[in-house]
């Protein structure tokens, strides 16, 4: 018998609490296809969405969000999704494959009809073999053991030594209301790599629409000092350090060391099994530091059809073009940054 036909639609406001239910008991779905990251898109950076969903006989049984991000400096895109790691299409495991065929040729035609550069899914896995694939990033998860103790004896022991010497420095864990404290650190932190941070805005509003799914988690010295900062997602049993920020004084006091097991932790008596890392540039500074705690990485398939371009766009700090201006950007002062940094990043995802 024949099954039913697919029928690709765009999500409007009255079906965002049945895409979510459709997202959380998705296993391919991850905490960046639910639907509140399109208000974010829309209301914050200003990027037009096309939030497209599969049904069979009245069931969602695929989802692929999509924003497009047009900018005179760094091109214009389909992309699923900007500023998040994971992204593409989240299909029912019973879904078949007629069900990928028919978003991915939706969004294929969306694409050209507004004449993007390029369209871009952020998989976990590969879809397409013959696609031009971005493998600059890897993804760190690990599973969180039962109890606490075990944990921490599975950090390699030079990895768990810092974290002793932060315990040992009397630092202190506390869960913020606000993104007041995280935000200071987290801009001044971008703003000596070079780069742009995002707006407070953004943050506030991650707060706002996520609401306990979002947590911020801010270390101090025993005197109160905050010393380094970390916004996490929670989905499902999984926790996912996502932005962070340090102050100058962290490393000596082993902080930022601190903020991740203590994070870790939290999440372990939360009853969470998944530690996700997050993406890293292969060959960083962060890639390095996450190895060290003893996790492997796990290549990204960032898949891309090109239209107007030859080859895949590079705009990330990676690339030698952009040396220059990392350089005088790590030169302006706080104040100026914070205010031209969102226009330039909204663009960047």
């Amino acid at each position: 018998m024949d099954r039913l036909p697919i029928v690709v639609n765009l999500l409007k406001a009255e079906d965002a609490l049945r895409w979510d239910e459709f997202v959380r008991r998705c296993p391919q779905a991850t905490f960046f296809h639910l639907s509140a990251w399109r208000e974010l898109m829309e209301e914050v950076f200003d990027h037009r969405t096309f939030y497209l969903y599969a049904e069979r006989a009245g069931d969602i049984v695929g989802v692929l969000p999509l924003a497009e991000v047009r900018s005179r400096l760094f091109g214009h895109a389909l992309v699923s999704l900007p500023f998040c790691v994971y992204g593409g299409i989240a299909a029912a495991e019973d879904a078949g494959p007629e069900t990928l065929y028919a978003l991915e040729s939706k969004a294929e035609t969306l694409a050209q009809a507004l004449g993007v550069q390029h369209l871009e899914f952020r998989n976990l896995k590969p879809r397409h073999e013959d696609w031009p694939r971005q493998e600059l990033y890897v993804t760190f998860r690990k599973e969180i053991l039962p109890e606490v103790e075990a944990n921490l004896l599975a950090i390699p022991r030079k990895q768990r030594a810092m974290v002793r010497k932060g315990i040992k420095n009397g630092l202190v864990g506390e869960v913020d209301a606000g993104v007041e404290r995280f935000f200071a650190l987290y801009a001044d932190n971008v703003l000596r790599h070079g780069t742009p941070a995002l707006p407070r805005k953004f943050f506030e509003q991650l707060k706002k629409r996520f609401g306990e799914a979002c947590e911020v988690l801010t270390v101090t010295s025993p005197e109160g000092k905050p010393l380094s900062s970390v916004l996490s997602f929670y989905f499902r049993d999984e926790v996912l350090p996502y932005y962070a920020g340090d102050d100058l004084a962290a490393r000596e006091l082993a902080a930022n060391d601190f903020k991740y097991w203590e994070l870790m932790r939290r999440a372990c008596e939360r009853g969470c099994t998944v530690f996700d890392y997050g993406r890293s540039k292969v060959g960083t500074g962060p890639y390095a530091f996450k190895k060290n705690w003893g996790f492997e990485p796990q290549p990204l398939s960032y898949e891309f059809c090109l239209y107007k371009r030859d080859s895949i766009p590079q705009n990330n700090p990676m690339n030698p073009k952009y040396r220059a201006f990392i350089a005088l950007w790590k030169r302006l002062p706080i104040g100026v940054a914070n205010r031209l940094g969102p226009h330039i990043v909204r663009n960047l995802g």
